[in-house]
């Protein structure tokens, strides 16, 4: 085949580009999940059968499904052939509830949704509550059982639902506005937003490749879900440019570093919490990590503590990508390459526009595509960003997408981030907070990200999390919730003190609780909403 050479060579598949590698090396190894593992040429063959059998059940071109399962080899190929057919996949969390899933089922418009034995039950749950809700579907979507069994009533097993399909050559024509996936980045709570990603999109994270030494020798090891964007933007470029891709359904890091030895990995995406408990380990230096050659990372606030320790004690280049799945502008930090920025998250990406705007819509600090143009550096304003990757919309909701757009004064679309950052003088892109997060105390800007700073160079810190509570006193006071390294001892008022002394005075902390884990998404990111309620629900508790 011929591989990509080039940022702008002319648009092409993900499915197209495994049917080259399938033609060119049908033995070579393309996603391994445990014992099962899939080469190139079967997983091609796979493919056609699935896009075969969405033709057969009445899927065309633009209809979606829905996948609700742990990573898994039939995951991949289900994915996979649904892009081949070109009908748009809506990857959801196992973590949901179940009225959340079924609101996202709706919003997807999902003809059929793919499920494993342990999330039947959810799904069949999601499913029940769409048919008693206002937000339902013409007909109720076909349930579709990846592990093979069908364990109850209206369970297809896997084989005899691609069975049904016909043989022959199912794909379509891809367009680089056509729709590729649908991600749900919330619906926990309220209305889920589905942000449609274009095979546009994915083509430029692929060309981004091309800069990452992803080749046919490329081995990746990812224990982050399929379902969240983080594992896409590493999963998609493996394949497209040959490599091997190794994904455990479920992270736990002596397995992870066992499978990185005993594989030889050169490529990895985590996030910075599996990062922590893999350095955490007392046997993580016994581990022959030498084969990698670049770690990803992103999805949560990388410390530069955590990030100057794996560079340390972990070889290969690391890489920090900041952005959104609704894309827009990403940031990337070439963290080996430069270790006095590591408090940064890098610069802009080739051809992404990053600027910074105030409570106005005024632009008060921008960097141009080119690199060059930096303006007022060290002004705090809320990140957006311009580029090739940006979602089409969130799915049937015109409203939540321009809230999250701004236009410039040639109407040029950029993605809202909800971020403040500013500018240092070489174009690298310094983060204070969440928009949402910052808190204003005794009308002063508090930057929890400042505070979590100065608390994670204490040696006895491991993880910390600061957030705003009411204050009759002073509107809203920073709280820190801690959670210890093992073996330490420290009390939570000697904390309090030591950051408190090296703080000014409208930062200092008024609590700090000791806690054995902070709440987190199943991508690693606290959950500081969750955080916060707790802390309000106690202090009324105890009023």
């Amino acid at each position: 085949m011929t591989p990509i050479t080039s940022h702008s060579e002319p648009f092409d598949t993900l499915p197209n580009l495994i049917g080259r590698h399938a033609a060119a090396a049908p033995d070579r190894a393309a996603v391994v999940v445990g014992a099962k593992s899939l080469s190139y040429g079967a997983l091609d063959q796979r493919m056609n059968a699935v896009a075969g059998a969405l033709a057969a059940h009445g899927l065309t071109q633009g209809d979606a499904i829905a996948i609700c399962a742990a990573s898994s080899v039939d995951y991949a190929c289900v994915f996979l052939g649904a892009l081949r057919a070109g009908v748009v996949v809506a990857p959801l969390a196992p973590s949901s509830t179940a009225q959340s899933l079924g609101r996202m089922v709706a919003d997807a418009q999902a003809r059929l949704v793919f499920t494993d034995a342990d999330n039947a039950g959810l799904v069949a749950a999601a499913l029940a509550s769409l048919a008693s809700s206002t937000r339902s579907l013409p007909v109720a979507p076909v349930r579709i059982d990846l592990d093979d069994a069908g364990a109850d009533d209206g369970l297809v097993p896997l084989s005899r639902w691609l069975a049904s399909g016909a043989a022959g050559d199912s794909a379509v024509k891809i367009s680089p506005q056509d729709a590729f996936n649908i991600i749900y980045s919330s619906g926990t709570t309220g209305e889920p937003k589905g942000i449609v990603q274009s095979h546009g999109m994915r083509w430029a994270h692929i060309q981004r490749g091309l800069t990452y030494g992803y080749g046919p020798d490329t081995v990746t090891l990812l224990s982050t879900p399929l379902y969240s964007n983080t594992t896409l933007v590493v999963f998609i470029p493996t394949l497209a440019f040959g490599g091997t891709v190794h994904m455990m359904p479920k992270f736990e890091a002596r397995g992870y570093l066992q499978l990185a030895a005993a594989h030889r990995v050169t490529h990895t995406m985590l996030v910075p919490v599996q990062y922590q408990r893999l350095l955490a380990l007392p046997e993580f230096d016994a581990h022959d990590l030498s084969s990698y050659r670049i770690k990803f990372c992103t999805s949560a606030p990388f410390s530069a503590q955590l990030k100057a320790e794996v560079l340390r004690r972990w070889p290969g280049g690391l890489i920090e990508f900041y952005g959104m799945t609704e894309g827009g502008g990403t940031c990337i930090l070439e963290a080996h390459k430069h270790p006095d920025k590591l408090h940064t998250v890098g610069q802009p990406s080739l051809n992404h526009d990053i600027r910074l705007i105030d409570d106005a819509g005024h632009v008060v600090a921008s960097n141009g595509a080119d690199g060059k143009g930096l303006q007022g550096v060290g002004i705090a304003g809320e990140v957006v960003g311009h580029s090739a990757s940006m979602m089409t919309g969130y799915h049937g909701q015109p409203e939540k997408t321009r809230e999250a757009e701004w236009f410039d004064e040639n109407g040029k679309r950029f993605i809202r981030t909800g971020d403040i950052g500013r500018f240092d003088a070489d174009g690298f892109l310094v983060l204070f907070d969440r928009k949402k997060d910052m808190i204003i105390s005794g009308g002063f800007n508090v930057y929890p990200s400042d505070l979590e700073g100065i608390l994670q160079q204490h040696p006895a810190v491991m993880d910390v999390a600061v957030v705003g509570v009411p204050s009759e006193q002073w509107g809203e006071t920073p709280v820190a919730c801690v959670v210890l390294r093992s073996g330490e001892a420290a009390t939570q008022d000697e904390l309090l003190r030591w950051a408190n002394d090296q703080v000014g005075k409208t930062q200092r902390l008024s609590q700090l609780h000791l806690m054995s884990e902070l709440p987190r998404s199943p991508i690693g990111k606290i959950l500081k909403r969750e955080l916060r309620g707790q802390l309000v629900d106690s202090a009324s508790a105890t009023a």
